[in-house]
């Protein structure tokens, strides 16, 4: 089995040229796999003028399939109008396991439970941590534990996540395993000197929604800064908690002490000599 090599489907609604965690964890789990000799194929609905059959790097595969976003990057539930196209790419292709990637995604839901019916082998890995109690979150696990039922295996980010997708699901803890996530630690080093000031700045890079912690940044941040006065926040992204926090900058005075970088681009987010650029600006 170690040796066995695999046909892998990766589906989700979350993908390039969308960006984010999610769309990254795919794309680089996805270039290891192809180094490790086993096909891999990526399902993804289109994006603008994307759609059709695209090559990426390693001859990564990805099936834009020309159904275009509902509501957050997600298509329109049909539970079974993706059946036709699903069935047609785990054929074509000569699946052997199918990966969904992120609860919120409508295609992952649809693909996994196709490819139970037809008796593939699925794996779900789940990005996130989500409520109980909110109307959305509701009907979210009511949906999570429908598609689940008959999942092989389940990945979690942390032990907090597994903990929470367990308690969703309905999945029996053995099935569930943690696969923490990793730092490429050639990109991301510590300074080689720590700077002459003992002024302490906090850099945090994230879209500013709800499942991404934004709100809890609200009410830290005005606690963080009165206890501690050399502290100082950038905070890089955009969504639409972005309006909280600067409300929250506002009400507390603390311009000075919280910076807004607003939406970053990947590569301006990799190129450290900018990022020291505002540290030393602040």
């Amino acid at each position: 089995m170690a040796n066995q090599k695999h046909r892998i489907l990766m589906v989700s609604d979350f993908f390039y040229p969308n960006f984010g965690g999610v769309e990254n964890h795919i794309y680089y789990l996805s270039q290891c796999l192809l180094k490790f000799g086993h096909k891999v194929v990526v399902m993804t609905h289109a994006y603008g003028n994307r759609s059709g059959v695209r090559y990426m790097t390693g001859g990564l595969k990805v099936y834009y399939v020309p159904w275009r976003p509902f509501i957050m990057q997600n298509t329109l539930p049909t539970f079974y109008g993706t059946l036709p196209i699903i069935r047609t790419i785990l054929i074509r292709e000569k699946i052997s396991l199918v990966h969904g990637h992120q609860a919120f995604s409508t295609l992952c839901h649809e693909a996994l439970m196709h490819a139970r019916t037809m008796g593939y082998r699925v794996v779900f890995t789940d990005h996130s941590l989500y409520g109980f109690a909110d109307v959305g979150s509701i009907h979210m696990n009511k949906v999570l534990q429908f598609t689940l039922a008959d999942v092989s295996q389940a990945i979690c980010v942390s032990h907090t996540s597994k903990e929470n997708t367990v308690l969703r699901s309905g999945l029996p803890p053995q099935k569930v395993f943690v696969v923490p996530n990793a730092v490429d630690t050639a990109m991301f080093k510590p300074a080689p000197e720590r700077p002459g000031s003992n002024e302490i700045i906090i850099v945090v890079i994230s879209r500013l929604v709800y499942r991404k912690g934004a709100d809890l940044l609200v009410e830290v941040i005005p606690e963080v800064c009165r206890c501690y006065p050399n502290v100082r926040f950038i905070v890089g992204g955009d969504g639409p908690k972005r309006v909280r926090l600067e409300e929250m900058r506002e009400k507390h005075s603390l311009q000075d002490r919280v910076e807004m970088l607003g939406a970053v681009p990947h590569a301006q987010f990799l190129n450290r000599s900018i990022l020291h650029s505002h540290i030393r600006g602040c």
